[in-house]
């Protein structure tokens, strides 16, 4: 059922508003249940609302400046129809996904037929509890409140599609990265061996594919061993996405699946099918599988992939370890992915130990003067007879646009194109070495698109099996979603919860003090930067408030906002 939200009325019923407002959160009785389960359930209860059991209503004195809320948040209320909230006990708050039956009435159910799977015959209890639910924030104190928890993934004892009826495509988009030919096969095997589905296609180089190339049936056989392979047999593209063209093609082809793998502009694009799809009505389920080599995904553990990035970046640090080795003050510079987030740069630091200093995009640095990078570099040489450097491709961009002029291109996802800080910075260090008449020698190391060629490794190809077949599970009980592991455990997650902001690096972790222990760098920063930063984390951190949310939701979603699911360990 769509989630709604009912406005306060204007004058002199604000504070019998207010009153009601806080009986129905649970001020009262203590309970702090959902406010309609009680009136439903209690001698003590109000009268019903007058529809919706999703409903939240929302009392002028809960938000002083309710539009100022409305226009700060990324849930806006023309997406209130595809938010849904509801609260329990003790502050629990479900952030939920849409369901067929949000605007299917009487959408039929099948039994699932796994339960005649003899693979899972022998599993005690395989099907998921329709209550479980897994939880934002895990670390908590002993008065904490339950906060905000997400639909445990897995496969349900009823499903909304029966096996002959569908018709599944697989699209993916944006660029490369290792695993993506695993979560395609993984998604092909997975719907032909457990659901047995029989019409599955490839969508070509993606989203345009929807509407300018023709749809590929694929099969188990054609997958077998694509996962030996780097880059996706779908082909991708960037761009593309014409909302309209690609629910015309689904409604056309009778698609009634659409598994959709992509970074976050992906998924927004995602969302958008959804919300279409939804306005004609149609019987389709939009699962989406993030995917970026950056692991900037909000909201999830990681993205796959990042493990099989980490695990390449370290061998470009080895030879670059080797060159400054064996030169005489011989620096090796190595440029890592990470246009926003340094995560790669940061764990294959941590992993190779022989990294002198590491510069992200989340951690400013400057070159000259006291403290500097280049007075740090020189220091470090006079000590060791050798450094290494990574530099992820987002860090200094500031820095660069003074000495060079910035460019506002766009690439065909709309992100700023980038300065090359790693030629950059060998020029600027040659320039250093050279005033000071002092003998170096750099070698400057570029792997990105090889590392991202890559086929993923085997803990990567375990875990898009995973995402793989709980987005299988998920779709076919007819939900739509994103589906990610938060805090260890798979969970469906609203697509606007995973595209309003991007995970980055807390500069203020203990994680980043681990590195900067480990390189013994300077960390650059002042003490102003450092409060900068610490704004920043918690602003970045703080998820979009749904339009829909009372006062009571507010308060677990600034909870949940205390600490990311993919924070320091």
């Amino acid at each position: 059922m769509a989630s709604h939200i009912i406005l306060p009325p204007d004058g002199d019923d604000d504070e019998q508003q207010r009153r009601e407002d806080e009986e129905n959160d649970g001020g009262g009785s203590g309970s702090g249940g959902d406010g309609e389960q009680q009136q439903q359930g209690g001698g003590n209860a109000k009268a019903a609302l007058p529809f919706s059991a999703m409903c939240v209503r929302i009392s002028r004195d809960s938000y002083p400046n309710l539009r100022a809320l409305r226009n700060a948040s990324h849930a806006s209320l023309t997406d209130a129809a595809y938010v849904k909230i509801s609260e329990g006990d003790f502050g629990y708050v479900l952030d939920d996904v849409p369901h067929l039956a949000d605007y299917i009435p009487d959408v039929p159910t099948y039994p699932n037929p796994l339960q005649d799977h003899p693979a899972y015959s022998t599993v005690k209890q395989y099907f998921v509890n329709e209550d479980d639910t897994v939880p934002q924030k895990v670390v908590v104190q002993k008065n904490s409140r339950r906060g905000v928890h997400f639909r445990r993934a897995g496969p349900r004892q009823r499903v909304n599609f029966e096996s002959d009826e569908v018709k599944a495509c697989i699209v993916s988009c944006g660029g490369l990265c290792p695993g993506l030919n695993t979560v395609i096969r993984e998604l092909v095997c997975g719907l032909a061996h457990m659901y047995n589905v029989n019409n599955i296609f490839g969508i070509q180089n993606g989203y345009k594919g929807f509407y300018s190339s023709n749809y590929v049936a694929i099969t188990p056989k054609t997958v077998n061993d694509i996962h030996k392979r780097g880059g996706t047999v779908l082909g991708t593209s960037r761009g593309g996405h014409d909302t309209k063209k690609i629910v015309d093609n689904i409604q056309d082809r009778g698609i009634n699946q659409v598994y959709i793998i992509g970074g976050d502009g992906t998924q927004k694009g995602a969302y958008e099918i959804y919300k279409e799809i939804r306005k004609r009505g149609l019987k389709v389920a939009v699962a989406g599988v993030p995917k970026t080599i950056d692991n900037d995904i909000a909201i999830i553990d990681k993205s796959f992939g990042f493990d099989s990035a980490v695990e390449e970046a370290q061998r470009a640090i080895n030879s670059a370890h080797v060159e400054a080795c064996s030169a005489e003050n011989g620096i090796g510079l190595v440029k890592l992915m990470g246009r926003y987030s340094g995560f790669i740069a940061m764990y294959a630091t941590l992993a190779s130990r022989d990294v002198d200093c590491c510069l992200i995009p989340e951690s400013p640095f400057y070159m000259d003067g006291e403290g500097g990078l280049l007075q740090y570099v020189e220091r470090r040489l006079k000590e060791n007879k050798h450094m290494v450097i990574v530099v992820a491709e987002g860090a200094g961009q500031d820095i660069i646009a003074k000495s060079i002029p910035a460019s506002d291109q766009l690439d065909a996802s709309g992100n700023k194109l980038l300065l090359d800080i790693g030629l950059w910075l060998t020029h600027k260090i040659k320039d250093h070495f050279k005033s000071k008449k002092m003998e170096m020698t750099i070698k400057y190391i570029d792997p990105t698109y090889m590392i991202r060629a890559i086929p993923s490794n085997a803990a990567d190809n375990v875990y898009c099996t995973l995402l793989a077949h709980s987005a299988i599970h998920g779709a076919m009980a007819g939900y739509s979603f994103t589906v990610g592991m938060v805090n260890g455990r798979h969970a469906y997650i609203p697509f606007y919860r995973v595209t309003s902001t991007r995970n980055k690096v807390k500069i203020t972790d203990r994680m980043w003090a681990r590195l900067l222990s480990s390189t013994n760098q300077p960390s650059f920063l002042s003490q102003k930067d450092i409060d900068e930063a610490r704004e920043a984390d918690r602003l970045a951190n703080k998820p979009p408030l749904p339009s829909v949310a009372n006062h009571n939701v507010a308060r677990a979603f600034d909870q949940s906002a205390a600490t990311s699911s993919n924070g320091e360990i």
